[in-house]
């Protein structure tokens, strides 16, 4: 089993900084890639960065350039620096890891941390 847990949220102004923290638990090693969605209010959930085991990553175009998707040396942790941000990107942050077996691959979901940025 894999457990994911986020921190890192909270209330900012527009133009400024977060970083977001995801920790996995469990059996770290069926991990493959990481990624943070999120969901505003009344909108579905959308990728909004993504970071595979070799370190390639891929972004939203609305994030590119302000936010940043890292991974720690032990795998098992991924960050979201999020700079210069802006109203629209207030929402509840999720931590998705892709979990490979040698039986199946899923998805499992961290609970969230809501991030405000106010105008």
């Amino acid at each position: 089993q894999v457990q994911l847990v986020e921190s890192g949220g909270g209330l900012v102004q527009a133009g400024g900084s977060l970083r977001l923290s995801c920790a996995a638990s469990g059996i770290i090693a069926s991990i493959d890639a990481m990624g943070w969605f999120r969901q505003a209010p009344g909108k579905q959930r959308e990728l909004v960065a993504d970071i595979s085991t070799g370190g390639d990553t891929k972004y939203v175009d609305s994030v590119k350039g302000r936010f940043t998707i890292s991974r720690g040396n032990a795998k098992d942790t991924v960050y979201l620096q999020m700079d210069s941000l802006k109203p629209e990107d207030t929402a509840v942050y999720y931590c998705r890891g892709v979990v490979r077996i040698p039986s199946s691959t899923f998805n499992v979901w961290g609970r969230g941390t809501q991030v405000t940025v106010s105008s």
